[in-house]
């Protein structure tokens, strides 16, 4: 079946509008949300919060659209997937700076990981479709034995506020690839940003259906398009709390579900490791994004040999962070995404504080010369243990904690013992020693020695980390069916 680009619609409607069924929609409910800038606490805009209503009709265009975009062929869908990546990279500058007002994010890191991270993601989309067996013989050698990968239906996309390009990408680029239709419930607190994507997707001629957007809460947009009779599918990123709940809906219908969570995740130097270039990397991985990050290091575990030196280094480059500006170009770190995150982040450091941390970098408050704007000195506890909140649980912010071992059977009891298991980092010299540790985290992720996730390889988690993953072939399989088919009937002449 050939399906044509979409006619052209009006991508310059209301602030406010909901994309659903192929344009842009006025929602159901009156309600309005103040978009906050996190630099300077102004308002930026108001965005529409979306009511079961609006749910509805995008479940509607979804399930309406869902046997014509299935039928399509890979060919099809990498033509849609390139046309995506090219207007995508047009609007890269135009994304950057939304992301730059809304998140806080400086300008070069949204230009450069932000918005640059959901180019590499729908690249390597394209790239794993094009190398997928989608029909396979089940049994070696078999012609009528065969295994077909099928869309999955109707998918429900709930992406946070942190990462938003890279996010709404591994879930949007996924789904366009495996041929399933789908609602995007965005983070509310970054309108602008995902409308600019909504008009990349309108302008590359996605068919009508196959993509919506549904602004709004958690409560008022994501609970009952989790919930919705209609939908097959539920990918969801946010929080671990969130997440348990997201799961105990979409099981009560046994939907498939794919759930990327928490992490708390440590950071191992080995008594071998080139410490000051370790120690510098960990700590810029941890600052990085104002730490906003599921995936940074924050539990920061060093050989008791090296311990001291390490803590005075981290401390040098903690307080060498540079916080200022968004609008400014530079390697330094912005505020923290809203109040409600900010007031979070400083609940963690003064209960460490007060719970006897000892800070040797940082504390609470704001940076010097900060008055306005949710910004975060950047701080570092040292001598850290499961008494510290900061330590024990997930910050989310501009906040790490140090603890020496005695040897690698403890640093590893250390690394493990969270409920977490999304990433962590092994920094040492003998191969020997960095394999044994590596074999032995229960993470989804190692980083060794500075080295980072390649674009299209796995992203996800161990424990309450999560469920399935992102990127990639695993990514798009997890929008596919599997279907067994015994007696095909076999090609002939």
């Amino acid at each position: 079946m050939n399906i044509e680009p979409h006619p052209d619609r009006d991508t310059h409607a209301d602030d406010g509008a909901f994309y659903i069924g192929g344009q842009w929609q006025t929602p159901q409910a009156g309600e309005m949300l103040a978009n906050i800038d996190p630099a300077t606490e102004n308002v930026i805009n108001h965005v529409a919060c979306g009511s079961a209503a609006d749910v509805d009709r995008a479940v509607a265009a979804a399930r309406q659209a869902f046997p014509d975009w299935a039928a399509t062929g890979r060919e099809q869908r990498l033509d849609l997937l390139d046309r995506v990546i090219e207007g995508y990279a047009a609007r890269e500058t135009e994304l950057a700076a939304a992301i730059s007002l809304e998140l806080g994010a400086p300008i070069d890191l949204a230009r450069s990981a932000q918005v640059a991270g959901g180019l590499s993601n729908l690249r390597a989309y394209a790239a794993a479709l094009s190398s997928m067996e989608l029909c396979t013989p089940s049994v070696a050698g078999s012609k009528t034995d065969m295994l077909f990968k099928e869309p999955v239906g109707v998918c429900a996309l709930i992406t946070p506020w942190n990462w938003p390009m890279n996010q709404v990408t591994l879930k949007v680029g996924a789904a366009l690839a495996a041929g399933a239709t789908m609602i995007l419930k965005p983070s509310e607190h970054l309108p602008v940003t995902h409308r600019i994507f909504a008009e990349i997707l309108h302008d590359a001629g996605v068919p009508a259906g196959v993509f919506n957007m549904v602004n709004g809460t958690g409560e008022g947009g994501g609970a009952p398009l989790v919930a919705h009779d209609e939908v097959d599918l539920v990918s969801f990123t946010g929080s671990t709390r969130a997440g348990l709940g997201v799961a105990a809906t979409a099981s009560r219908a046994l939907k498939r579900m794919t759930l990327e969570l928490g992490g708390n995740n440590p950071a191992i130097v080995l008594k071998d490791a080139d410490l000051e270039p370790a120690i510098r990397f960990i700590v810029e991985q941890g600052m990085r994004n104002s730490g906003q990050s599921c995936n940074a290091p924050s539990r920061i575990l060093v050989d008791e040999s090296l311990y001291e030196r390490a803590v005075e280094i981290a401390a040098r480059f903690a307080n060498e962070t540079v916080v200022g500006s968004p609008r400014q170009p530079g390697g330094h770190i912005g505020p923290v995404a809203s109040a409600l995150q900010y007031s979070r982040v400083q609940d963690f450091i003064t209960r460490s504080v007060a719970a006897g941390g000892r800070v040797v970098a940082g504390g609470p408050g704001r940076p010097e010369g900060f008055e306005t704007g949710y910004f975060v000195r950047p701080t570092i506890f040292a001598d850290a243990d499961d008494t510290l909140a900061a330590y024990a649980e997930e910050v989310f912010g501009p906040v790490m904690c140090m603890r020496a071992f005695r040897d690698e059977d403890e640093a590893i009891a250390l690394a493990n013992d969270t409920e977490y298991g999304l990433a962590a980092y092994v920094h040492g010299g003998s191969a020997e020693r960095i394999r044994h540790v590596t074999n032995r985290l229960q993470s989804g992720m190692v980083h060794i020695n500075g080295h980072l996730r390649a674009s299209g390889t796995p992203f996800g988690g161990y424990k309450l980390s999560g469920v399935g993953r992102e990127g990639g072939i695993w990514g798009i399989e997890e929008f596919l069916e599997l279907k067994s088919v015994s007696g095909w009937p076999a090609m002939v002449g």
